[in-house]
């Protein structure tokens, strides 16, 4: 009789254990679940949030201005080269001559302000002597002296150049040929870039992108029209410009009183404006 009654006890006990671990494992995983539901719902929401067709419908119109300008400054480039034995006499010769240019293009109203040096540069010159002695001086220049180099074919410095260069603006049209004529009298012997542009671009981009914007908006309103679009606001304006520049007379003129200057001629700059318009539609 005893026996038996704790063998009873014993399944009992096994029995009320087992129950409990079942609870409390499908309680963990209804809590898992619930948590993962919840979690799916914010991300469902956040991208439903997030889908293209909530944002605000948006309407791009461009549209290109153009205007003509003639031009009022012209850009001429002139260049002095001298050579001599010594760098002190290069400089100097190069000095008086760029000094007269200078001075016969200040003659034809040309301001101090718009005469610019844009090259200034003294580099030495090279000869190549085959065979035979070269004699050198100090410095590698070229002079009478008992110091030989015995070697056949010897680079050595012969004398030294200098090369400067001047960028004029012209504000006077009829003054041109002349300047390019007196200039090259005094001494230049290069003459080129001449180039035509405006001082103040400013004005003229303004129109283009006036024209550009009405052109833009009349698009815009034929869109409208033919669609039924409801235009809410004005939200952004973009603009880019291109110009074109003006044809360049370049090259050389001889230093010949008796020859003219060629015949010049300014013609037009144009200056492009393209707009871009967005619209934010209802």
């Amino acid at each position: 009789m005893e026996t038996n009654i704790n063998a009873n006890i014993g399944t009992s006990l096994e029995t009320n254990h087992t129950l409990d671990l079942s609870d409390k494992l499908y309680k963990v995983l209804i809590g898992i679940i619930a948590v993962a539901i919840l979690f799916l719902a914010g991300e469902l929401m956040y991208q439903f949030k997030s889908l293209p067709q909530n944002l605000p419908h948006e309407i791009m119109v461009s549209g290109e201005g153009k205007v003509y300008i003639k031009p009022d400054i012209a850009k001429v480039s002139f260049g002095v080269t001298s050579q001599a034995l010594k760098s002190q006499d290069a400089v100097n010769q190069n000095n008086l001559k760029m000094n007269a240019v200078i001075k016969a293009v200040k003659e034809l109203g040309v301001a101090d302000q718009d005469i610019q040096t844009t090259l200034y540069n003294l580099t030495p010159v090279y000869s190549y002597v085959k065979g035979g002695n070269v004699a050198v001086g100090r410095a590698g220049e070229v002079a009478p002296s008992p110091m030989y180099y015995p070697y056949p074919g010897t680079q050595v410095i012969s004398g030294y150049s200098l090369e400067q260069q001047i960028l004029v603006k012209i504000r006077n049209f009829d003054n041109i040929n002349a300047i390019l004529d007196k200039a090259t009298v005094a001494g230049a012997t290069n003459v080129g870039q001449l180039q035509f542009t405006v001082d103040n671009p400013e004005k003229a981009q303004s129109q283009a992108r006036a024209l550009a914007i009405v052109k833009a908006k009349e698009k815009l309103q034929s869109i409208i029209g033919q669609s039924g679009l409801r235009i809410s606001k004005l939200i952004n304006i973009s603009e880019g410009y291109s110009n074109y520049p003006m044809p360049m007379y370049a090259g050389a003129m001889a230093k010949d009183s008796a020859s003219s200057a060629p015949e010049i001629q300014t013609g037009q700059q144009e200056v492009n404006s393209s707009v871009t318009l967005t619209y934010q539609v209802k």
